[in-house]
């Protein structure tokens, strides 16, 4: 399976789906550390893949995006952005409604 095909597997698996740098559990830098915080302040399940596993899989989600920075967060098969994007969504009240109206159950209201 290469890259992109792996990629679009668990985009199209998982209504939300972080791609960052380790683990939800053992984050491997700060902006992936950040995003998995107010995933699960929200308490949105989601499903990660941690890019470190291969370099083809850690430049595949960079040109599946288009987009240079990881982590990236999609939602119902659309990129959402990296951690800025996501904390100003999430400061806004921006990604709890994007959340919300892609039917993803949420633990709490912020």
């Amino acid at each position: 399976m290469s890259a992109k095909d792996f990629i679009q597997n668990a985009i199209d698996t998982h209504d939300v789906v972080l791609f960052l740098k380790g683990t939800p559990q053992f984050p491997q830098c700060g902006f992936s550390g950040q995003v998995v915080q107010i995933l699960d302040y929200l308490g949105a399940p989601y499903g990660s893949v941690n890019v470190l596993q291969s370099d083809e899989l850690r430049q595949g989600i960079k040109d599946f995006s288009n987009w240079p920075t990881i982590p990236q967060l999609y939602v119902k098969g659309e990129f959402v952005g990296g951690c800025d994007i996501v904390r100003e969504m999430f400061q806004a009240g921006e990604l709890q409604t994007l959340l919300t109206e892609a039917g993803v159950p949420l633990k709490q209201s912020a």
